[in-house]
């Protein structure tokens, strides 16, 4: 039975660390702007959803925006107005027709592995007149 010696496998550990580390940091990188872009996602939907609700109770486009403008507060920047579309413009005179919100934002992503921004977009349809 032979017994190794510790002084030749003095820095086995730290040039084992120094391989794995860029990898361990890139696997947490991507599963922290995943769930980032995930998280921004979900809000989208939620407030095209709050929008297409409102603009199918109250018929007024303004409203709708600014609902769903509301519902989404932890996307930074801000939704703006012009990143909403509203399709039809008007419920009035539509029977048993769905209002449909569409919000279009591109992300800025932290890393840039795919690219400075990433295009994003929720959906919201509802039953007119509620």
């Amino acid at each position: 039975m032979r017994v190794r010696s510790s002084r030749g496998e003095r820095g086995a550990a730290a040039i084992e660390f120094a391989l794995v580390l860029p990898i361990l940091l890139l696997l947490i990188l991507g599963i922290f702007e995943f769930g980032r872009v995930f998280s921004i996602q979900v809000s989208l939907s939620n407030a095209a959803r709050e929008g297409a609700r409102v603009m199918a109770i109250q018929d007024d486009q303004a409203a709708a925006r600014s609902a769903a403008i509301a519902a989404a507060p932890g996307v930074t920047p801000a939704i703006g107005a012009g990143q909403i579309a509203i399709s039809p413009a008007s419920c009035a005179g539509v029977e048993n027709g769905t209002v449909q919100v569409t919000i279009t934002y591109p992300v800025t992503l932290m890393t840039g592995w795919f690219g400075a921004s990433l295009p994003l977009e929720g959906r919201g349809v509802m039953v007119c007149g509620g």
